[in-house]
């Protein structure tokens, strides 16, 4: 069994290559040839069928129907496809558990359930896994959706887009697409997705705009004050480049975020903790919220 995990990783990038030179391979893993040269004579000493070609189109092979062993995985890292695997089925993929019954039965491992991923709300178990089935099929099939969204200025409308991706941020799922209406990239919350219609047309995925400069420039700047009572959900719920601690030992956090309606009910639970400092106008909906909360549930006299 191999230790050396570089050992591994130069085995899987030959798999994945088909074959790579010397200096290639010491320049990737950054160690001299001399180490390449002496990494090949490992693995062919365990029987891994490697060989060098010298010569002007040499290179080190692997022979060309070669499939890895499940010998050459330890225990952990067996554990660790099964993981990852038991990951991916929790999301509702298809095969994930025939997957894991074939790879617990050749690695000799039984992991156990250890991971259950319920993408529904409360009370919409059905209707919410199947929103999601119909969405992750059609990001995989390139296939083309009819979908009926609600704003966050409650607008109601039917969109044609080209979905790229599901996405995972902020205790939220989005999916990240191309809106043939507006002719760009957008990104629409899964609750606020009321109905999906998989049509027939099909398309060449864009790559979806980076993640980070994206998020900035669909959503505005919100600076927030928290006072130094509430340090451990500051730090649970922002990263840590967008906390700035103040002398007085309160949390100044700036980051960009959609301001509707999860934002408001955010905000409203942290009570007196937070101070809104931009944008000025989210003052006065947080305010009118609070207000309208306390007018409700306050005894009348």
């Amino acid at each position: 069994m191999m230790s050396d995990s570089r050992l591994f990783k130069i085995l899987y990038y030959l798999l994945d290559k088909g074959h790579a030179t010397a200096p290639e391979l010491a320049a990737k893993f950054e160690v001299s040839q001399r180490t390449i040269y002496r990494d090949v004579e490992a693995l062919s000493s365990s029987g891994i069928p490697i060989y060098a070609e010298s010569g002007r189109n040499g290179g080190i092979y692997l022979l060309h129907d070669y499939i890895l062993d499940r010998a050459i995985l330890s225990d952990q890292e067996k554990q660790e496809v099964l993981a990852a695997i038991q990951s991916i089925s929790a999301t509702g993929y298809d095969s994930g558990e025939e997957m894991i019954t074939k790879l617990s039965a050749l690695f000799h491992i039984n992991m156990g359930n250890w991971l259950e991923v319920d993408f529904s709300r409360w009370g919409r178990s059905s209707y919410d896994n199947s929103k999601f089935e119909a969405l992750k099929a059609a990001v995989i099939q390139h296939r083309e959706i009819k979908i009926v969204y609600e704003s966050t200025n409650r607008e109601r409308s039917e969109r044609i887009v080209q979905p790229l991706k599901l996405s995972y941020k902020s205790k939220e799922w989005y999916l990240k697409a191309y809106c043939l209406e507006r002719q760009d990239f957008r990104l629409f919350k899964l609750n606020r997705i009321f109905s999906v219609e998989q049509l027939t047309r099909t398309f060449v995925p864009q790559p979806y705009p980076d993640d980070e400069n994206d998020w900035k420039q669909q959503y505005p700047k919100i600076v927030l004050l928290f006072s130094g009572e509430i340090a451990y959900r500051v730090y649970d719920e922002f990263d840590e480049t967008q906390i700035e601690r103040q002398k007085d030992g309160s949390f100044m956090v700036s980051a960009n975020m959609p301001v509707d309606s999860w934002l408001i009910g955010y905000l409203l639970s942290f009570g007196p903790e937070v101070e809104i400092l931009e944008p000025e106008y989210l003052k006065g909906i947080l305010a009118e919220q609070a207000q309208k909360i306390y007018e409700k549930n306050v005894k009348r006299t």
